[in-house]
């Protein structure tokens, strides 16, 4: 009885089954999480987005009139809670997919359109107005606050109509502590029927920042508006409030005021995707202009209004998509292709090692269909349940995302896994063949088929690079962008593997001529490559490029949020205050830890123009301390001396001319000749544009004036803004130095506020995932390549020992041997990297990864080349290869001659 074969060839090579099964399940892991972790962080940007909207704008509120067309009954009825609460159903049933609506969270009801003045004197009058009363009937109240004292209102007498002149209501407990009301409290609003409002209870909001009871904001906290006046002028205020009335209640308030219907759905948040923006937009722009608003006034009234900020919520989370998902796109193909690379490596390595076996198979009648379905069921039979394995991880790890593009990310790795080893085989074993020629060689003239091959990857490469400089990182330009860097590195990898040997080749000749063996031999097994060379090569490359593009990428990323951080505080740290500063806070916050320096500047914002007509900040500082600042942050650098003011002026003159230095649009206004500025207190002082800067650490914004405070009043040049210069400032312990008195803004707090949205930390963790994964393979894609040729080298080293070759000079032979590869390996990455950054970069706009705006205080974020992440792959990629040759002879010297020379061995 025949063994089965795959049993048979498992067993055989168990460890090959292993190492076969751990990386299909780690790449197909990987495969997986990704559009698993796309949408996890797509979403929450989503979500995000609209709950970062005024509440007012974050759902849909549609409101319409009371029925008055067929009598004072149908009126009464239309506000009735059983029609609201059949059109609120109609309502919510108009809303398209996938827009769903969270019940939970919208409202309806009647409330009157404008407060009622109440002449209750026990009411609280600031000014001597009358405080002014919301009335409201709104939908379930009972689920959306606890009763702290007395009882929910209620409708008694039987119905309520336009003629009921007395009503129950309950408040909030703020209301009732601001506007001091308690239950049994008694308001009359006269209106066009005069209403009484008894109140019954006071409640508190479950949640009080929900739509329930934010949208109206009055219902839920009290308001002190102030009448319209002249500005300037301290206008009388007066308190406005809101009543909740029961739903029954709803017809009385038709003969009090002006009265609306009004229905608010709230958008369910786990029910947006960002995969249906586009959706979600067509269904609200639906309700508010198209077949949604027709079917509402059909159903309501004529007259509803809708009213949301969705749409724009919409559009301000696709622009920031936009910017940002094509990024993360070319990470995401750079370190896929780098895992593929891996796979076929992987059976490129199988099959070379099994090359005797099936060439056997094939000369006594195997066929090539048979042999391919052997060795495709013995592969599936590992990477299936691998890649199940893998799927399973990435599921468990990232919750809450769709399952079938991950499905289709592990079953498309699993197929690459198990299709590579019989179609090697099949490609390599097609014609029956006896004797294998001689596989580290090259043929001295490449194919027609590679040649063509070589130049439709060139082309295509040229062509994104081309598209991606003209057109950006934008959505219209298409996958092909997206390999533009993969596609860079494939160029490099071609032409490294034609190019190498040749140097190698011509220094072989006169190396013949040195003392020793190992010398030319090394050069000239370095010369001789072959095809099998390429694969290896284009995963390092594409790695390379890969992590230099990813890494250029959160550099730019890093030193764009820093320097817009800088720009926005001055300095380190900056301690601010609208008066003077108490004497001594300099030295206490200078002995803070982390502060190195303290620089006082006396900020002035209510300088002005000799007319007054405009604002002009103005800068009092010490112009050494200041130029020092200056230079160390880069912030309008410029010589202490042009600053300084002339000798002879006396403190505070304002007929001496003091030099300024000022922004451009400044400059421009005053030109190069004096002019006066109005300070703070009163007085001028005559100043001269002598050093035009962009920017300056003082002062934010396009307008500002520094000059030399030793020229100025002193009343003018108390210090109120103190600029911290350090390292690893302590918050708390500033603070505390500051003790009050002045608000603290540290550099390192106020670069945390530019991450504010999931797309932005979603990205960068993408990057940084995928710039790891494609070293890992890349180093896994050496030591698949120099396990290709172990048992060569092995056998190599045995017999040359037979000769008289000692352990050390087997050892130098293999590491001279491996850095001839290793070591153009490593400079052509380098060079690849920094060329595909440099080639790539006019297209690529970082600064809505950045800062999460298409504008930044520091301008463009572009993207530049970041020299440790051209340098650390390169030094890794020598340190790995040396130390596995190294190990390599080490391990062959440990078990010595015999072992590796055996009798019928084809080594």
């Amino acid at each position: 009885m025949t063994a089965p074969w795959v049993r048979t060839r498992l067993r055989a090579a168990p460890g090959a089954a292993v190492a076969l099964a751990v990386l299909v399940a780690l790449t197909a892991c990987l495969a997986a999480a990704f559009p698993r972790a796309l949408d996890r962080y797509t979403d929450a940007g989503l979500r995000q987005t609209v709950e970062r909207a005024p509440v007012d704008e974050s759902g849909i509120l549609m409101t319409a009139g009371p029925d008055l067309d067929a009598g004072v009954a149908h009126t009464e009825e239309s506000v009735r809670p059983e029609r609201l609460a059949e059109l609120y159903r109609s309502a919510r049933d108009t809303v398209g997919r996938p827009l769903v609506i969270d019940e939970k969270r919208s409202s309806y009801g009647v409330r009157t359109t404008e407060p009622l003045p109440s002449p209750d004197t026990w009411l609280p009058r600031p000014d001597g107005l009358p405080a002014e009363m919301l009335l409201a009937a709104p939908h379930g109240l009972a689920d959306h606050a606890r009763l702290r004292s007395g009882r929910l209102p209620e409708v008694t007498g039987g119905e309520a109509s336009v003629n009921t002149a007395e009503v129950q209501a309950a408040v909030t407990e703020e209301t009732a502590r601001i506007l001091h009301i308690e239950v049994g409290s008694v308001i009359h609003l006269p209106g066009s029927h005069d209403l009484t409002v008894r109140v019954t209870g006071i409640v508190v909001p479950e949640e009080a920042d929900s739509p329930y009871w934010s949208v109206v904001s009055l219902l839920r906290t009290p308001s002190l508006r102030r009448m319209p006046g002249p500005m300037g002028v301290s206008n009388p205020s007066y308190w406005v409030g809101g009543l909740l009335l029961a739903p029954e209640a709803a017809p009385a308030l038709l003969g009090a005021t002006t009265t609306v219907r009004y229905w608010h759905l709230a958008p369910d948040p786990d029910a947006l995707h960002s995969r249906d923006v586009n959706a979600l937009a067509s269904a609200v722009a639906s309700l508010e202009s198209g077949p949604g608003l027709e079917r509402l006034h059909a159903t309501i009234s004529p007259l509803t209004d809708v009213a949301t900020g969705l749409d724009a919520a919409f559009t301000a989370y696709e622009e920031l998509r936009g910017d940002i998902g094509p990024l993360v796109l070319v990470a995401a193909s750079g370190a896929g292709t780098v895992a593929v690379v891996v796979l076929l490596l992987a059976g490129g390595l199988a099959t070379d090692r099994r090359r005797a076996e099936l060439a056997l198979l094939r000369a006594r009648g195997a066929s090539v269909r048979g042999m391919a379905g052997r060795l495709l069921a013995e592969t599936a039979v590992v990477a299936g349940p691998a890649g199940a394995l893998g799927l399973g991880v990435a599921l468990l790890a990232l919750p809450g995302a769709r399952l079938l593009p991950a499905l289709w990310a592990a079953v498309a790795v699993t197929a690459v896994a198990c299709l590579v080893l019989p179609l090697r085989a099949v490609a390599a074993h097609h014609a029956v063949r006896i004797h294998d020629g001689r596989r580290d060689t090259a043929s001295p003239r490449a194919s027609r088929r590679r040649t063509v091959a070589e130049l439709t990857v060139v082309v295509l490469a040229l062509g994104a690079v081309e598209l991606l400089r003209r057109r950006g990182t934008a959505d219209g330009a298409g996958g092909l962008v997206a390999m533009a860097p993969v596609l860079v590195g494939v160029i490099a990898a071609l032409v490294l593997v034609r190019l190498y040997p040749l140097p190698l080749r011509a220094l072989a000749r006169p190396a013949r001529r040195l003392r020793g063996a190992v010398g030319p031999l090394a050069l000239a097994r370095a010369g001789r490559t072959s095809a099998s060379a390429v694969l290896p090569l284009l995963a390092l490359l594409t790695a390379f490029t890969v992590a230099a593009f990813g890494g250029s990428v959160l550099g730019g990323v890093a030193d764009a949020r820093d320097r817009a951080a800088l720009i926005s505080v001055g300095a380190d740290g900056r301690v601010e205050a609208e008066t003077a500063l108490p004497a001594g806070l300099t030295g206490r916050v200078g002995q803070a830890p982390g502060v190195r320096r303290v620089t006082e500047v006396g900020l002035d914002y209510r300088a002005r123009t000799a007319d007054g007509r405009q604002a002009l900040p103005l800068a009092a500082v010490d112009p050494g301390d200041y130029a020092a600042l200056a230079g160390r942050t880069r912030l309008g650098a410029f010589p202490a001396g042009e600053l300084r003011r002339p000798a002879g002026v006396e403190d505070g003159s304002e007929d001496a001319v003091l030099p300024a230095l000022a922004s451009p649009t400044v400059a421009e206004r005053f030109g190069d000749g004096a002019f006066q500025v109005r300070l703070a207190d009163g007085g001028f002082a005559t100043l001269r544009i002598v050093v035009v800067r962009d920017r300056t650490p003082a002062v934010y914004g396009d307008d500002f004036l520094v000059v030399d405070r030793a020229g100025l009043p002193a009343g003018a040049t108390r210090p109120n803004v103190l600029l911290l210069t350090g390292d690893g400032l302590d918050a708390g312990a500033v603070r505390r130095a500051a003790d009050g008195a002045g608000t603290v803004h540290l550099r390192s707090e106020e670069r945390g506020r530019f991450v504010d949205s999931p797309l932005q930390s979603g990205a960068e963790r993408v990057y940084t995932t995928a710039v790891a994964a494609g070293a890992g393979y890349a180093a896994l894609a050496l030591l698949l390549s120099l396990a290709s040729a172990a048992p060569e080298r092995a056998a190599l080293l045995a017999r040359l020992r037979t000769m008289g070759l000692t352990r050390a000079q087997g050892r130098r032979l293999l590491v001279l041997e491996a850095l001839p590869q290793a070591l153009p390996a490593a400079l052509g990455g380098v060079l690849t990297g920094w060329a595909a950054v440099r080639l790539l970069s006019p297209g690529i706009d970082l600064t809505t990864i950045a800062v999460s705006s298409t504008t930044s205080p520091a301008g463009r974020a572009e993207l530049s080349a970041d020299p440790w992440s051209l340098a650390v792959p390169a030094v890794a990629v020598l340190v790995l290869a040396v130390g596995v040759a190294a190990l390599q002879a080490w391990w062959s010297g440990r078990r010595g001659a015999v072992a590796e020379l055996r009798a019928g061995d084809a080594r």
